[in-house]
């Protein structure tokens, strides 16, 4: 048998250890693997790599992908959808392990459809696909966004400032709130609930002169609800038609020391907690997600995508993986709201 693997869209801690786990169990039963580079690009360029165990025995403890990413989108159009399906039959492949989060496993859903073998792995820091639990890349954000609100509780301390902590999170807070709530931060904003700046406002003027200094954690895509229009000039988007968000930290920073007179820094840990070495969780949920996908694709049950649940591995249906994103508990909100208050 042969199998493609690719990751998409964003990279995150854990890919190489899926990687791995992938060809182990892939070399035991005598399969062949193929990497495809820079996720569906790759497929649609037929850019590809023959991979061995031996060239990620060692790779467990690296972020990033060795097969590298990108934010192809291969369903954009008929032709483009074509032309994966085509490009799949070039190449020989019996069938494809794709890693990657919401686009890349909707489009992986869409091609199943199509008639590739798909089995999908849930990747993303973001922890917002349904059908799973938790995706592996996740504890290790929320780990490395943790210890910088930490670092910038200290300083803001030594300085009695205001600090603003942008942390990554388009439509759900799940690294916000969880990362606000380790590092003991004051306010947590997340997109689950929209908010008004002058809440926040009369928030820092009622903390900040009984604490000193004040740390505020806000997800890039948290809602504003008193202000129209855009907070930044520059709006691109991506093959996916997201809008590629950044600046809150920064506009929230200007608003509150406008209003109330507070020094106010606002910090974009950004990125850096996307390449951080996978906790122990992540590399064991990878690993675990990696060996259940070449399990199916031995079987032949495809359209799936593997999922932890509880502590077992099982697989869902893409479509039911991909139907909605999966945002913050309500029990979570209240919690992080009463530590606010």
């Amino acid at each position: 048998m042969r199998i493609g693997v690719l990751t998409g869209g964003g990279d995150a801690p854990g890919l190489n250890a899926v990687i791995r786990a992938v060809l182990k169990r892939a070399e035991q039963y005598g399969f062949e693997v193929v990497g495809i580079k820079y996720g569906w690009a790759g497929l649609l360029n037929m850019d590809t790599v023959p991979l061995k165990y031996s060239d990620v025995e060692d790779k467990i403890g690296e972020a990033g992908t060795v097969i590298k990413t990108s934010r192809t989108n291969p369903v954009k159009d008929e032709a483009t959808m074509n032309k994966c399906i085509e490009n799949f039959r070039k190449l020989g492949l019996d069938a494809l392990i794709a890693i990657g989060g919401d686009d890349t496993l909707t489009a992986a859903r869409k091609l199943h459809e199509s008639g590739l073998k798909v089995v999908g792995v849930p990747k993303t820091i973001d922890n917002d696909l349904k059908g799973t639990d938790y995706t592996f890349g996740f504890d290790t954000a929320v780990n490395a966004a943790m210890q910088a609100i930490e670092s910038l509780k200290t300083t803001a301390r030594s300085h009695d400032r205001v600090m603003v902590v942008e942390i990554m999170g388009r439509h759900a807070g799940w690294i916000a709130l969880y990362s606000g709530l380790a590092a003991g931060a004051d306010l947590i904003l997340i997109p689950e609930e929209p908010f008004k700046v002058s809440d926040v406002v009369e928030f820092v003027k009622r903390k900040k002169p009984e604490k000193g200094s004040l740390t505020i954690v806000v997800a890039e895509g948290a809602l504003i609800e008193d202000y129209k229009g855009p907070i930044t000039k520059d709006v691109k988007v991506d093959q996916y038609g997201h809008v590629y968000l950044g600046g809150i930290g920064e506009f929230l920073a200007k608003e509150i020391e406008k209003a109330t007179g507070f020094e106010t820094r606002a910090v974009v840990p950004a990125h850096i907690i996307r390449g951080m070495s996978p906790t122990a969780f992540d590399r064991v949920l990878a690993t675990r997600l990696g060996y259940a996908a070449v399990e199916l694709v031995r079987k032949g049950v495809f359209g799936k995508m593997v999922a932890l649940r509880g502590t077992e591995i099982m697989s869902v249906d893409l479509s039911e993986a991909v139907a909605e994103t999966k945002l913050v508990d309500k029990s979570l909100i209240e919690l992080k709201n009463a530590l606010a208050s």
